[in-house]
């Protein structure tokens, strides 16, 4: 394994996903072609001595396939993270639209929970949760346990199908209402060289 010193970082993007935040670092030989991709904090490809600069490496990032595309524009490089075959810019603003995250701290503790809406899994602080789910006259009801805690989590249904399956969804824990957390930072840094 190389050193994977983070001034040598050419790139960072943080990905949220349902399992949790990940880091990625993408690091450039722009003379040797190296190219080197470190997700939370472990190297995952090293592709060493390489004579073609430009081009695609791809990787796992949590359950998703990722791709960090090297483009250049005469003596400079440009860095684009693509996940799930979609930029990250668009990845994400997807992923907002199917998932609802809430960052409630119960006895002190802070917790992340997500809903997956399209497919009605749970995730608490990234493992997915075994939940009993039951349908209502207004939506769905989600049941599951945080901390020897009941919770819920309520999706109700809109009744206007082109306005989507749910337009609300809330989640209660032990019958506190939390607010939901639109999970609207996503980080592009790249240097140009």
């Amino acid at each position: 394994m190389s050193q994977i010193d983070s001034y040598d970082d050419v790139a960072t993007w943080d990905v949220s996903l349902p399992d949790g935040k990940h880091s990625v670092r993408f690091q450039h030989g722009t003379t040797s072609g190296r190219r080197v991709i470190i997700v939370d904090g472990k190297e995952v490809r090293n592709s060493g001595w390489q004579f073609k600069l430009v081009g695609k490496e791809s990787f796992m990032v949590g359950k998703y396939r990722a791709c960090v595309v090297i483009e250049a524009s005469g003596l400079n490089y440009s860095y684009i993270l693509e996940v799930d075959g979609k930029s990250l810019k668009r990845f994400v603003e997807n992923r907002q639209k199917v998932c609802r995250t809430w960052l409630p701290s119960v006895n002190g503790t802070p917790h992340r929970i997500v809903l997956e809406r399209d497919n009605l899994n749970v995730w608490l602080d990234g493992e997915k949760l075994e939940v009993a789910g039951e349908f209502t006259d207004q939506g769905t009801e989600t049941h599951f346990v945080v901390e020897d805690h009941a919770a819920v989590i309520r999706a109700v249904t809109s009744g206007k199908r082109r306005e989507g399956s749910f337009t609300t969804c809330s989640l209660t824990i032990f019958r506190y209402q939390m607010p939901w957390t639109m999970m609207v930072r996503y980080f592009t840094n790249y240097l140009l060289l």
